[in-house]
């Protein structure tokens, strides 16, 4: 399964929900929102929502300063 994550195509081995794809990049604890195809996905549905082969995933960490 190709996904495109911030503009990069990236090479999963099977069907992913969204958490499974944050661990695998060790992502997990640091992304605080994600979209989808341009849908954001609250995080409480990130362990159930299950990616498709060539979803665009754009995953933002907030960032403070000045």
């Amino acid at each position: 399964m190709n996904l495109i994550i911030n503009g990069h195509v990236r090479e999963f081995s099977a069907s992913k929900t969204l958490e499974d794809v944050l661990k695998e990049l060790s992502l997990a604890g640091k992304v605080m929102a994600a979209a989808v195809n341009m849908d954001i996905v609250k995080q409480d549905s990130w362990s159930t929502y299950y990616l498709k082969d060539g979803d665009k995933l754009e995953l933002l960490d907030f960032v403070g300063g000045g």
